[in-house]
């Protein structure tokens, strides 16, 4: 019974992944559009990107965290 519901819980928490996945694609593809409108704040732009993408990948990284405190301390 137990460890049907840690399985459960890992796979929970698992989905917060597939969600910063779609985060980092909507930051890229508005970094894209934003530089093919404005050229000129291509370096600006992407600083802001970089940092989009690194804030969106360290939830998933808690997320993976979680997965594995699910798995192998309960």
């Amino acid at each position: 019974m137990l460890e049907g519901a840690k399985s459960m819980g890992a796979g929970a928490a698992t989905i917060a992944s597939a969600g910063a996945a779609v985060g980092i694609g909507n930051i890229f593809s508005s970094l894209i559009h934003s530089v093919a409108r404005n050229l000129s704040l291509e370096k600006q732009l992407f600083g802001y990107a970089i940092l989009g993408f690194a804030l969106t990948e360290a939830i998933a990284l808690f997320a993976l965290m979680m997965d594995f405190f699910i798995l192998f301390v309960f």
